[in-house]
């Protein structure tokens, strides 16, 4: 690991520092170490509730995911999301990015080459499967097996912080958002998106009884828990109105 990126860590728990003790990070003051699995941080604890069940989802689903994507997109003729969504980001060369819940690495492409690019998932197989998509794009990037709501960074410490696509499936979206803010420096525009409630309905209308579907009682714009004291908060649907698109940015004088 470079130097550069353990300076950016800290436990994400406790928010000390990191000392790198062979294939393992030391938390200096606790003791505790997280291993390092093929040169990703390990940082996922006990999973309970949402988590839990979405980690092992999308671990079975990883490998089949991008062309399960290119089809609902191609074949049913669905609006390009991501190239929408990411043209809000304030992205420029030389940049430090966090993407929160980076999936299989698919918002990739639309960034530019030349910024440090950090990526977190829940998922182990979708963080193998966005090694790929690191390698084909030849960039530099360096990924994280963490939750959303438990970032092992220090405060303010990246240009732009994002996340697409499954806050609602979040153990605890409030404190994921809490995270973000953390991690972001002062300035920085923060945005978050998802699917609307609508289209999550429409994609279970098979199932029995689809006004109460599992797991879509989170299924809205969360902009009720961003901090109040945050500056151009905004909401909107894209996409045809497939997806919300929450944005808002940290105020430039300091709130951690």
């Amino acid at each position: 690991m470079e130097s550069e990126v353990l300076s950016l860590l800290c436990d994400p728990d406790t928010r000390y520092d990191f000392e790198l003790e062979g294939s393992t990070l030391r938390n200096t003051a606790t003791g505790r170490v997280y291993p390092i699995r093929d040169g990703i941080p390990l940082f996922v604890s006990t999973l309970t509730g949402p988590n839990l069940k979405n980690q092992a989802l999308y671990d079975r689903l990883a490998s089949g995911y991008d062309l399960a994507e290119s089809f609902y997109r191609i074949v049913l003729r669905r609006p390009d999301f991501r190239r929408e969504i990411l043209s809000e980001l304030e992205v420029t060369p030389g940049m430090r990015v966090l993407e929160v819940g980076v999936g299989t690495g698919a918002n990739l492409r639309y960034l530019p080459r030349d910024i440090e690019f950090y990526g977190l998932d829940i998922s182990w197989g979708m963080l193998r499967r966005c090694r790929k998509a690191i390698k084909k794009r030849n960039c530099k990037a360096q990924l994280f097996h963490g939750e959303a709501g438990r970032l092992p960074f220090r405060a303010e410490v990246f240009d732009c912080v994002f996340h697409v696509h499954g806050i609602h499936l979040f153990s605890d979206p409030a404190r994921a958002i809490r995270e973000m803010i953390w991690v972001a420096k002062p300035g920085t525009k923060i945005v978050i998106a998802d699917e609307t409630e609508r289209v999550v309905r429409e994609n279970h209308q098979n199932r029995p009884k689809p006004a109460s579907v599992p797991g879509t009682e989170n299924v809205r714009c969360p902009i009720d828990l961003v901090p109040e004291e945050m500056e151009d908060i905004r909401a909107r649907e894209v996409a045809g109105g497939k997806f919300y698109l929450l944005s808002f940015r940290k105020p430039s004088k300091s709130t951690r």
